[in-house]
Order: C-alpha cells, then structure tokens, then sequence
C-alpha cells in the first residue's frame, strides 16, 4: 500500500505526519511514499530531507490523495480535502469526531476507512494521543502565564508570585496525561496548583507523584468555592471518542475574576467549559464575562518540530503495520488499531462518536 503524506491545511497547522528518518525506515522496507511539496516545511523539515529519505515529492495535495491508499495526515480533513477521499482509501489522522458531525456525514458519505489516533486503546491508554496531550499539557500553563500579563489584557499576575508575595492559583481540570504534565510545569514555577479528579485512584498516583500539587475530589461544588480565587484555569477532561463533559457553566465562570485565564485543551471534544469556542494560533483568545479563553484546537502545533517528533515516535509501527499487511491483518495482530476505526465503508464504528451524534454503529468488519 502506498503512503501518502500530504501537507497540512488546517490554519497555522506546521505539524507534518512524518519525520523524513521514519519515511526513511518506511522506504528501506519496501513501501513507497508519497510526500507533499512542503509538507514538512513548518517544522523544519525540508524536501531534499524526503527525498534522501527515499520519498516521492508530489506537486499538489490532489496528487497525494490519488496516488496513495494510505493517507496519513496529523489534523482531519477539512472541506477542500474531503472531495479527494475515495472508499478505498485508509485515512490515518486525529479526527476528534464526536465534536464534528458535518465531518462524520462527510466521512461516511466518503466511504473511506477512517481510524482516529485518539481512539486508538492499548491497556486503558491512548497511546497515539498521549505525547500530543503531554505537549498541551506543558504548553497550557506556558500560554496561561503570558496571558496573565497586564499587556496581554491578564490582570497582571506572576503565577510563581516573589518572595513577599502569594503565588497564583492554577486549577487543573481532569489528572490525566495533559492534567498531569499541566502540573509538572506549574508546580516547576511555584504557582499553587490543584488537580480536580473523579478517579481515588488516580488521585493517590497523583499525590504520590506530584508532592507540591494537591488534589480536590472534582464535584461542582469544589468548583464553585475554587473559581472566585482562580488565576488560571485548564480544561484537561478527556473521554475517549466522546464529548467532553461541561464542568464550568458560564454562570458559574463569572464567579472569576476579570483578566484571569481559561486554557480549554479540551476544545477538540467540544471543550469542557461552556463558554468555549474554537480559536486558532494568529487569534488564540477571546473574552467573555470577564474571563480571557484560549481554545486553539490545534495547541500542538506551536511546537511544531517537537510534535512531530514525538507524533512520528508512537504513530510510526502502526503505519508500517498498516502498509505492509492491510487493515484486516494488521487489527488481528494489533487489536488497538481496531479500537481506533470510527468509520467503514460509510457506517460509523465508534460508540462514542455514535452517541455524541444520536447515530447508530456497527463494529468493524474484515
């Protein structure tokens, strides 16, 4: 099966696929690749570097969709790609569906086979989505603390504070991958930081872990007596292939503060506060009832070299699984891929995307 790697269209996406080492490994194993002009451009990545890896360059993104039976993308296809998807194709991306049902109609009335990176399930884990959700993590207090700033309209909080002086409060919704590593950094910079979790569980691991974080039993009633002394708040609840849940009503976000900050990671699965609303990295922020939200659906893509390496990392095998042997015998030998189909031959095969959507589902069939 031939691999195609096209360049990303999503608005200030410079994530690409593939790092050309991993084309490389692809191509000294007998599979071909087809890689966009440019595809790599935004994280660095030149095309003379697919080239050397063994690539074929393609001059336009029609050209990839045609030639290749496996699309590998980082963010789904949006409405000028979705024209280019045929039955046969395999298309291997993050698609976040159970927030997007125009892009699960088009899907299915595609008839292409589509698996979810973000479904994908080994062991109560999603690993193709993990190190994406550990780079959000991080970057969610970096980005909080600068809009904190009086010149970026924050109202003028330093989340470390001084000597002399409290250090602000960071709220961390949800201690999973992207909670956790939200923690690392703004327990790194001395801000007060407090994890809200549902699971007992997890919350001991947490607090084995993280000695300088604390963790609060997520109810709304925590949330209440929490928001008024709130400098920043991270939306970091994740369900795998479903929405997220609404935490924050806006009524109980205008219990904060005016200029303190929401960072909602979760807007890829309609976000876990109810003010959210997709942003993109030229415009990140918005302000409502006081409150400054970032809610850029792409957060990755910041650090777009970073990601990509990361991505290609976990992503690698199972795009060599797919190419050498198929979808049916790869699934067999890797059940987790199998988890990860939300679509097939225009019926839905993801349970949550189906119950966000009121659509029914079918299981994958080969």
């Amino acid at each position: 099966m031939i691999v195609g790697i096209p360049r990303e269209v999503k608005e200030q996406e410079n994530r690409v696929a593939m790092v050309p080492s991993g084309v490389a490994q692809l191509v000294r194993s007998g599979i071909e690749v087809v890689v966009e002009s440019g595809a790599g451009r935004g994280a660095d990545y030149q095309d003379r570097e697919y080239l050397e890896a063994g690539a074929q360059l393609a001059d336009s993104h029609e050209e990839v969709f045609a030639r290749a039976g496996l699309i590998v993308k980082v963010k789904e296809p949006l409405p000028s790609e979705l024209p280019l998807l045929r039955k046969d194709h395999l298309l291997f991306t993050y698609l976040h569906l159970a927030a997007n049902r125009a892009l699960t109609e088009a899907l299915l009335a595609s008839g292409c086979t589509a698996i979810a990176y973000e479904t994908v399930t080994l062991g109560g884990r999603l690993p193709l989505l993990e190190p994406m959700s550990e780079v959000a993590g991080r970057m969610s207090v970096l980005v909080g603390a600068f809009f904190l700033a009086k010149h970026a309209g924050g109202r003028g909080t330093l989340l470390g504070g001084v000597p002399g002086v409290l250090p602000g409060r960071v709220v961390i919704l949800g201690g999973g991958t992207c909670g956790i590593n939200a923690a690392k950094v703004a327990t790194g910079i001395g801000a007060e930081t407090i994890i809200l979790e549902i699971d007992h569980d997890r919350m001991r691991f947490l607090d084995d872990t993280l000695e300088a974080a604390q963790t609060l039993y997520s109810s709304e009633a925590a949330l209440l007596d929490l928001l008024p002394r709130t400098d920043l708040l991270i939306g970091a609840v994740l369900v795998p292939g479903a929405k997220a849940p609404k935490l924050v009503s806006r009524e109980m976000l205008r219990s904060m503060r005016d200029g303190t900050v929401v960072v909602d990671i979760a807007v890829d699965q309609g976000g876990c506060v109810e003010t959210t609303r997709p942003t993109t990295h030229q415009n990140p922020v918005f302000t409502e009832e006081g409150v400054i939200h970032y809610c850029v659906a792409n957060m990755p893509g910041a650090y777009a070299r970073t990601s990509t390496q990361a991505l290609t990392n976990v992503t690698f095998r199972y795009v060599q699984w797919l190419a050498r042997n198929g979808l049916g015998p790869a699934c067999q030998a890797h059940p987790e891929l199998q988890r990860g189909i939300n679509c097939q031959d225009g019926n839905l095969t993801c349970e949550g995307v189906a119950s966000a959507h009121g659509l029914p589902w079918r299981d994958p069939r080969f």
